[in-house]
C-alpha cells in the first residue's frame, strides 16, 4: 500500500512539474509570437549600421528565432524571455549592406566580432559585401574586438580601423586554426561493440572514428591539407588588408607573440586599445555626434528586414537552398529526398522562373535520397540554366546532387568533395553477452536472415555481398562526377577515395569552377538567363524556411525520418567549429 501511494505522489508531482513547464513554454511562446506579428521596425532618419555577431547568426536562410533553442529555465521563471540570435539569411545579409552602400543615411559600419556563431565562409561572403561597402559609399568600417580568434579577425581586417579592448581573456584565441579528432574505437571494444566498416575510399574517414584509436596516415594528410589550405587563404586575406607580410604575420602567431592587447597594436594587428568611454568617445565622433547616447544604432537584422521589400517582378531566378544533411523521405527539416524532388519539380513547371541556383550547404547522407535529387535536378537543367554556389560544405551527397551544375562557385574555405563511400554494421552480441548478459538466438527462414540483426558479425559472404553494394556505389558517383565535370573516370577516382578537398584546392583539380559568393552565383544565372540586371528579377527562395513552430515543433518532436542520429552526433564531436563543418558521409544502409 505505502509503494501504491508513493507512485502515486510521484506522479502527481511529475504532472505538476509539467504543467509548471508547459505553462512558462506557452506565455514564453505567446511573447515571442507577439513579437514576432510586430510590424516592420521603423529605421532613424540617420545612423549607424551595427553588425553584432552575437545578436545575429549568418544561415542560408532567413528564419524566425526559435525560442526554445537557447532557452534559460531560470531566466524563465525569473520572469526572462526566451532569447535567441536571429538567423540572417547571407543573400538577405549582403544584399542589405549592398544597400547600405548606397543609403546616405547610414554613416558608416560598426562591427563587433566577438561571439560569433557563424561559420567561415558565412564571414567570407560577408567580409566581401564590406569591401564594396567601402568601396562604393566611402564611408568606414570599424571593429572593436575583445577577444580576435583567426576567424572573426579574418572578418574584422576588412575594417578601415581594428579597435580592441585593453584587456584580452585569459585564453588567447589567434594562435591559428584547427580541429580536434575524436577516436572511439577502444572504448567500443571495451564494451564490446565491434563496429564492422565497409568502404570504398582510403580517405574516407568518418567510419574510422568508430573502429580505431587515431587516424590512419590518409586521414591526417586531409585534414592537415585541409587546416592548411584554410589557413592559407586566411593568413593572405589578413596580411594584405593589413599592409604585412604573410611571412610576419606566420611568426608572429607561431611565436606566440599575440599575449597581451599591446602585442595587437605592436605587430601591425590593431590601430588603438580603446577603453569603454573612449570607444564611445570614437564612435560618436565618427558619427558627428556629441555624445554616445545621441547615436541611432541600425542592426543588420532590422535594416534588412526594414530595407529588402519583395520584387514585384514577375521573371524569377530561384535559389534552391539545400541545407543540411540529405535523408529519406518528406521531413521539414534537413534535405528530405522526396520533398525536395518535389520542389525542383515545381520549380521546372514554373513558367516564370527562368534561371536557378542551387545553393549547397551539405555533408551528404542517403544515396536513394540523393538520387532522387539528382535525377529532378538534371530533368530541371535540361529546361532552365542551373548554378550551382557552395556554402560551407558540399561533400558526399552534396557533391554528389551538384556537380552536374552548368557551373560552380565555392567559397574558398568550403569543404568540397568526399567521392567515397562507407557503410558501418555494429556488432552488438558481446555487449549483450559479457556486459548485459542477454541471451540472444535468432530463428530466420534462410541462412543470411540475421545478418543485419547487430547481434553477430558479419561472415565473409555477407561481407562481400555488402561490399559489392559499395563498390556499385563508388562507381555511380564517379560516373555522375565525370559525366557532370567532363574529366575522365580515372581521374575522378585519383581525385576522390573519400578526399575532402577546400574549394581552393578543389579549383585546381576541377571539381569546381571558380572561387565566389552566392552574389556572384545569381549575377551569373541572370546574365544566363539573358538579362544580368538583378533589379529585373524577382529572387525567390525554396523552400520556404521553417516556421518558427515548425521549427519548435522539430526539436520536440524529432525527424522520424532521420535513422542516422549517432552518426550526426558524433559529427557534432568532430566539428571544427572555427573554420566550417568537417566532412559527413554517404552512408549505405
Amino acid at each position: 500500500m505505502k509503494d501504491f501511494v508513493k507512485m502515486v505522489l510521484a506522479v502527481i508531482c511529475g504532472l505538476f512539474i509539467m504543467g509548471i513547464i508547459c505553462f512558462i513554454l506557452t506565455f514564453g511562446m505567446i511573447g515571442s509570437l507577439a513579437a514576432a506579428g510586430s510590424s516592420k521596425p521603423v529605421l532613424p532618419k540617420s545612423g549607424v549600421l551595427k553588425i553584432d555577431l552575437s545578436k545575429v547568426v549568418l544561415g542560408e536562410q532567413t528564419q524566425e528565432s526559435n525560442p526554445l533553442s537557447d532557452l534559460d529555465p531560470t531566466s524563465l521563471l525569473m520572469g526572462g524571455g526566451m532569447d535567441s540570435s536571429d538567423i540572417l539569411g547571407i543573400w538577405d545579409a549582403v544584399q542589405a549592406i549592398n544597400a547600405a552602400a548606397e543609403d546616405p543615411a547610414v554613416k558608416y559600419i560598426y562591427l563587433c566580432t566577438d561571439g560569433n556563431g557563424s561559420d567561415v565562409t558565412a564571414l567570407s561572403e560577408l567580409r566581401v559585401a564590406l569591401e564594396h561597402y567601402r568601396a562604393t559609399s566611402g564611408n568606414p568600417v570599424v571593429a572593436y574586438m575583445e577577444n580576435p580568434g583567426a576567424a572573426t579577425y579574418y572578418l574584422a581586417s576588412v575594417s578601415d580601423k581594428i579597435y580592441m579592448a585593453p584587456y584580452l581573456g585569459l585564453t588567447p584565441q589567434f594562435t591559428g586554426i584547427g580541429t580536434q579528432m575524436f577516436f572511439l574505437g577502444d572504448l567500443l571494444k571495451r564494451v564490446g561493440v565491434n563496429v564492422q566498416l565497409i568502404r570504398h575510399g582510403k580517405y574516407k574517414s568518418a567510419g574510422e572514428m568508430y573502429t580505431r584509436n587515431s587516424a590512419s596516415p590518409e586521414n591526417r594528410e586531409q585534414y592537415q591539407r585541409m587546416i592548411d589550405s584554410i589557413w592559407e587563404t586566411l593568413g593572405a586575406t589578413i596580411a594584405e588588408a593589413r599592409g604585412i607580410s604573410v611571412e610576419q604575420l606566420d611568426e608572429t602567431i607561431s611565436g606566440l607573440k599575440l599575449r597581451l592587447p599591446q602585442d595587437f597594436v605592436d605587430y601591425g594587428l590593431a590601430d588603438e586599445l580603446l577603453d569603454r568611454d573612449a570607444l564611445e568617445d570614437k564612435l560618436a565622433s565618427l558619427a558627428v555626434e556629441e555624445k554616445y547616447k545621441d547615436i541611432k544604432w541600425i542592426s543588420l537584422a532590422d535594416y534588412a528586414e526594414a530595407k529588402l521589400v519583395p520584387s514585384k517582378a514577375r521573371q524569377k531566378i530561384a535559389v534552391i537552398y539545400a541545407d543540411g544533411e540529405i535523408i529519406d523521405g518528406n521531413g521539414k527539416s534537413e534535405i528530405a529526398g522526396d520533398r525536395f524532388a518535389t520542389v525542383i519539380n515545381k520549380v521546372r513547371a514554373d513558367s516564370t522562373v527562368k534561371a536557378v541556383v542551387l545553393r549547397v550547404n551539405s555533408p551528404g547522407g542517403s544515396v536513394t535520397a540523393s538520387e532522387k535529387i539528382k535525377d529532378a535536378l538534371d530533368k530541371l537543367k535540361a529546361e532552365k540554366p542551373v548554378v550551382a554556389s557552395y556554402g560551407g560544405y558540399a561533400a558526399s551527397g552534396g557533391y554528389w546532387i551538384s556537380n552536374n551544375c552548368e557551373k560552380i562557385f565555392t567559397d574558398a574555405a568550403t569543404l568540397t568533395g568526399s567521392i567515397g563511400v562507407f557503410g558501418l554494421i555494429p556488432d552488438f552480441s558481446k555487449t549483450a553477452s559479457d556486459i548485459a548478459h542477454v541471451g540472444v538466438e535468432s530463428v530466420t527462414s534462410h541462412k543470411h536472415g540475421d545478418m543485419m540483426g547487430l547481434m553477430r558479425p558479419l561472415d565473409k559472404d555477407e561481407y562481400d555481398f555488402m561490399f559489392t553494394g559499395i563498390e556499385a556505389v563508388y562507381d555511380r558517383f564517379t560516373t555522375i562526377v565525370s559525366e557532370g565535370r567532363g574529366i575522365p573516370k580515372e581521374f575522378v577516382d585519383a581525385v576522390g577515395q573519400g578526399r575532402v578537398w577546400t574549394g581552393a584546392d578543389a579549383l585546381k583539380i576541377n571539381l569546381v569552377d571558380e572561387i565566389g559568393t552566392l552574389e556572384d552565383a545569381i549575377n551569373y544565372a541572370a546574365v544566363a538567363a539573358g538579362d544580368g540586371d538583378l533589379a529585373q528579377w524577382n529572387i525567390k527562395g525554396y523552400p520556404a524556411p521553417p516556421s518558427m513552430m515548425e521549427q519548435m515543433m522539430d526539436m520536440l518532436g524529432g525527424n522520424k525520418n532521420d535513422d542516422n542520429a549517432l552518426l550526426k552526433a558524433a559529427r557534432k564531436i568532430t566539428t571544427p567549429q572555427i573554420l566550417a563543418r568537417m566532412d559527413n558521409e554517404i552512408v549505405i544502409r
